[in-house]
């Protein structure tokens, strides 16, 4: 019986990595696709020795040529921190929209299960807490967030049209704030910015009076929940995430004291349309997917601790205060 053959589009990246580890853990032979706009080829170079792995560099706004049979295709391609799609907004644009386009084309070309990668941030600032798949949202189309807010929720419409018109197996995932190694520490969100300053013997910057909340998913959790919902038979989004509520300032202290270091937590304005609440209600995955997080934040923490501190004597560690924004 040959393998299953799995295309993971922007395998270079934080996520996309650990993708590639999970299918080729799972005796899937993986086509590994990244255009680097914002993936590092270090997350996956120790798969290149696998006869199970290829990597294509390519860029999915772009027609997408795959050889042979596909099974599956997950598509997280995308840039997915305000760092980066602030910085680049059209091209951010672009991979939800034409990337998607193209991705689902492949899929129906091949007759493959699609799964693709939305957000939380599809949600907006959110009148609803904690929120479920059902809630619409409240986003800001013309704000600075928009870019990446409506790429995502363009995405979703154009997977399910997809669906519903061509018949093409498709998942939608949900996906909430993430943490763990091959983060990295420029991206922007408050977990890398916290531990980098904290390494770098910087003070703590909190947008805002703190109060604003996230929920924490160790990657580890939310690659099995993804593995999941790829071999369920639900189409509809399904949010994965851990609903482990925390404000940022009580998340500050939180790396603080993790860290030990002697700096103190400053306060700055809060950017334009940040949300003020993120939980996800996760009753579907539980249902649907016997699916919940079971790594504990103080766990993951000191997990992604140690990796940041590995990369302490790296040229790119020592980064200009600038890179301090929260998602």
């Amino acid at each position: 019986m040959s393998k299953k053959r799995i295309l993971i589009t922007g395998a270079a990246g934080f996520l996309g990595s650990h993708l590639c580890d999970r299918f080729i853990g799972e005796d899937f032979d993986v086509i590994a696709m990244d255009n680097l706009i914002t993936g590092d080829m270090r997350n996956i170079e120790h798969l290149f020795p696998s006869p199970n792995f290829e990597y294509y560099h390519h860029d999915v706004t772009k027609f997408i040529h795959v050889p042979g049979a596909l099974d599956y295709i997950l598509h997280f391609a995308s840039p997915a921190s305000p760092i980066d799609y602030l910085k680049i907004p059209i091209q951010t644009l672009k991979v939800g929209s034409l990337g998607t386009h193209n991705c689902l084309g492949l899929a129906k070309e091949k007759k493959a299960r699609i799964l693709v990668a939305s957000t939380s941030e599809v949600y907006g600032d959110p009148l609803v807490h904690p929120q479920t798949e059902e809630y619409w949202g409240n986003v800001n189309p013309v704000g600075p967030r928009g870019v990446y807010d409506e790429a995502k929720r363009f995405q979703e419409a154009m997977t399910m049209a997809y669906h519903t018109y061509h018949g093409v197996e498709t998942r939608i995932v949900r996906i909430f704030n993430t943490y763990g190694p091959r983060m990295r520490l420029n991206d922007g969100r408050a977990l890398p910015a916290f531990i980098g300053q904290a390494l770098r013997g910087e003070d703590l910057t909190v947008f805002g009076d703190g109060s604003q909340t996230r929920s924490f998913c160790y990657v580890d959790d939310l690659v099995e929940g993804i593995y999941r919902l790829l071999m369920s038979d639900y189409a509809m989004p399904v949010n994965i995430g851990n609903p482990n509520e925390i404000s940022l300032k009580d998340f500050a202290e939180e790396i603080l004291k993790l860290t030990g270091a002697s700096v103190k937590i400053i306060y700055k304005p809060l950017p334009v349309d940040d949300p003020k609440q993120r939980q996800p209600d996760i009753t579907k995955a539980k249902n649907i997917l016997g699916w919940q997080p079971k790594i504990s934040r103080q766990e993951g923490l000191k997990k992604t601790y140690e990796y940041f501190k590995s990369l302490a004597s790296e040229e790119w560690f020592k980064l200009p205060k600038e890179f301090t924004r929260q998602k």
